[in-house]
This record gives structure tokens, sequence and C-alpha cells, in this order.
């Protein structure tokens, strides 16, 4: 009886000063954007396109090393108007916006529900993130490979990565002009930059 409670103690009193020792090497720390760059691109049956938005917004909360590395991530939200997408003609952004149903469901959005961590070359970070991706008002479960470059000097993280959408998936009929004699393809890239820094 004796040896088993001492060995009980002994792996709770292991497990907590683990705990413990995680917390104090590790920094929970919250960022936001400070600049985005999301870019959807596709295809028609006249030529390629692309849509940019800057005006979008990201939070993320990140567990960082004494060395300020990445460790873990405890939550990543994205957001963006779908207005906000604009491209170079106006009649294609009227038309993408009527098929986002922008006016009913206003924003793009994505929230991680789980996330893998795994060390990459120069202090950075593959971060791979599955979560609920928003369009349309359509809810998708989908999986997003970011790099995630910490910079020390400015208190930043450089977060880049791209994902392949089939619109058919968020219910999307693919956008037509010139009274449908011009059709877009049905799957689009979503690439993003952005620029976190700490809140």
């Amino acid at each position: 009886m004796y040896t088993y409670l001492s060995t009980g103690k002994s792996i709770l009193l292991l497990t907590i000063s683990t705990f413990f020792l995680f917390i104090t090497a590790n920094a929970q720390v919250r960022y936001t954007s400070t600049a985005v760059d999301l870019t959807i691109n596709g295809t028609s049956t006249l030529h390629d396109w692309s849509m940019t938005s800057v005006r979008a917004r990201c939070e993320a909360v990140f567990d960082l090393s004494a060395a300020g590395q990445i460790a873990g991530v405890r939550s990543i939200s994205f957001s963006t108007p779908a207005n906000a997408l604009k491209s170079e003609h106006t009649a294609m952004d009227n038309n993408a916006y009527k098929a986002l149903k922008a006016d009913k469901d206003p924003f793009i959005s994505f929230t991680a529900t789980s996330v893998n961590v795994a060390p990459a070359a120069g202090g950075a970070a593959t971060v791979t993130v599955i979560g609920k991706l928003v369009i349309a008002g359509m809810i998708r479960d989908v999986q997003v490979v970011t790099l995630c470059q910490p910079n020390a000097a400015d208190n930043t993280i450089a977060v880049s990565g791209r994902e392949n959408i089939s619109m058919k998936d968020f219910s999307i009929a693919p956008p037509t002009f010139m009274l449908g004699t011009i059709k877009t393809g049905n799957d689009i890239t979503l690439s993003f930059k952005l620029t976190l820094k700490r809140s």
C-alpha cells in the first residue's frame, strides 16, 4: 500500500511539474493582423482572373518558446467582407458579390478547430489548421497549411499559405459575364499573406 501511494504521488508530482514547466517555458501571446493580402485566383473561358482584399482581420493566440519560436497555437480566426474583394472590372465584382450572396451573408470567415505545429527552416513553423470556412453562408471543414515566420525584432509573425476551393462545395454558381458568353471555372485558389503583431 505504501509503495502504491508513493508511486502515485510521484507520478502526480511529475505531471504537475511538467505542466508548470511547459507554462513557464512557453508564453501565450495574442496577435492581430496589421497587414493583409488575400487573393482569389480563378479561370474563365476568356482568361484567368483574380480578386484581392486588403480589408481583412485575423486574430491568433500563439504559444512561444523562450527563443521566440512557435510551440503551439491556441486559436486562429479570420474574416473579410465579401464586397472588399476587388478585381480590375466593376462588372465582374458585382457579379461576384451576387454569387457570394454578399447582401445576405456579407463576410467570408474561417475559425480554427484544430492545429498542428511542426518546425520549419530558419526558425519558422509549418502550421496545419483544420477549421470552419464560411462562404456565402455555407460552412465547410477545410484544411489549410501555412508557413509562420516569427520576427523577434518587431514582434511580428509573417503568415502565408494557399488553399484550393470548389465553389460548388459552397453552393456557389460560378459567375458568368457578357450575357453568359464568358463563364468562370468552378475551382478557385485562395492565397494569403498576413503580418500579425503582438496586441
